[in-house]
């Protein structure tokens, strides 16, 4: 049977982390994921990938990694995770460092969802540029596993350069956190098959069954079980067309995904709670 979850946004106004948390961990959700923007360019040159205007709460995004720190300080069993953080938007050898250290302050309960970002403002302000987010994404979580794994680190590519470090903690999990990949694109597949652990899309009108049947042609070519993947998917009760529901839940599962993980939009507390809670009655229907 599937594990479920739930994806979010942290802001100043919403459920807080801690809270969030604990109440997860006692309603039976296996895991919270956070997203991430550092900010949000005024210019907004870049249209919203999603059509209208731009959300007012992607002004207002938590540090991820300092919100689910407050999350995992506060439970015993849940799994917390970014979905997704944007790699082009850090440096590898802090990144590496901050997430072993939330797997290691959670005792190995991070999962690492990962992105390359679509805001081209935003990312040349972090001094990276479109064309070249995913080769950036790729050496930095290469140069990153290097890190997590290695008394003595060190890492010579085009985007990433380094002489041999000493980097600790390392992660508790053998080999570093899971690292996901959060995209949907005819690329995707070949992008997870060799450098990731596992694949978060959304659910919508992207094939998620060719998705996961391009993922085992690419994981075969390159000597991989698709068993060594982490298949989630994240859906909603309205959500690009699709329901949500059980039915929907149950055809997802049956599609090969392990992970269901719901989206929650941000909102005050009072707004928040009753979308929680349904969910919540919803994944006792799977027990």
């Amino acid at each position: 049977m599937a594990d479920f979850g739930f994806v979010t946004i942290p802001t100043h106004y919403t459920i807080q982390p801690a809270e969030l948390g604990r109440w997860a961990e006692d309603q039976g959700f296996e895991s919270v994921w956070f997203g991430e923007h550092t900010h949000i360019p005024t210019s907004r040159k870049t249209p919203f990938p999603l059509g209208g205007e731009l959300p007012e709460y992607y002004k207002q995004f938590f540090d991820p990694f300092v919100a689910l720190t407050a999350a995992a300080a506060v439970t015993q069993k849940l799994k917390v995770g970014t979905s997704v953080c944007l790699v082009p938007e850090h440096n590898p050898i802090t990144l590496a460092k901050t997430t072993a250290c939330l797997d290691r302050v959670s005792n190995g309960r991070f999962l690492f969802g990962i992105g390359a970002g679509w805001n081209a403002e935003e990312m040349a302000d972090h001094g990276v540029a479109l064309k070249d987010r995913w080769k950036v994404t790729r050496e930095r979580v290469l140069a990153m596993r290097e890190i997590w794994t290695k008394e003595v680190a060190e890492f010579h590519g085009q985007f990433v350069n380094f002489d041999p470090l000493w980097c600790w903690p390392k992660p508790v999990q053998a080999g570093g956190p899971p690292v996901l990949m959060g995209a949907m694109s005819k690329w995707t597949a070949k992008r997870v098959a060799e450098y990731c652990n596992g694949w978060i899309p959304v659910d919508g009108p992207y094939d998620l069954g060719k998705g996961i049947e391009a993922l085992r042609v690419e994981a075969a070519r390159v000597g991989r079980s698709m068993d060594e993947f982490d298949l989630s998917v994240i859906t909603a009760y309205s959500l690009a067309g699709v329901s949500g529901d059980e039915s929907r839940i149950r055809q997802l599962i049956a599609t090969g995904f392990k992970r269901i993980l719901f989206l929650i939009e941000p909102g005050t507390p009072d707004v928040q709670w009753p979308v929680l809670e349904r969910y919540a009655g919803l994944i006792r229907s799977f027990r």
